[in-house]
């Protein structure tokens, strides 16, 4: 659930804060924060 709280804060920043992003800047911050998510599983689980 936390993980999922994250994703979506670093979504909602994205949108709000660059509201004029490009759908190329939309699918690269979409990748980071998949990593993110990733890298935040493997941290929890230890």
């Amino acid at each position: 659930m936390i993980i999922y709280i994250v994703w979506l804060i670093g979504v909602i920043l994205w949108n709000f804060g660059v509201p004029n992003a490009s759908p190329f800047e939309d699918v690269i911050v979409a990748i980071l924060l998949s990593f993110l998510s990733i890298a935040l599983k493997k941290i929890i689980k230890k």
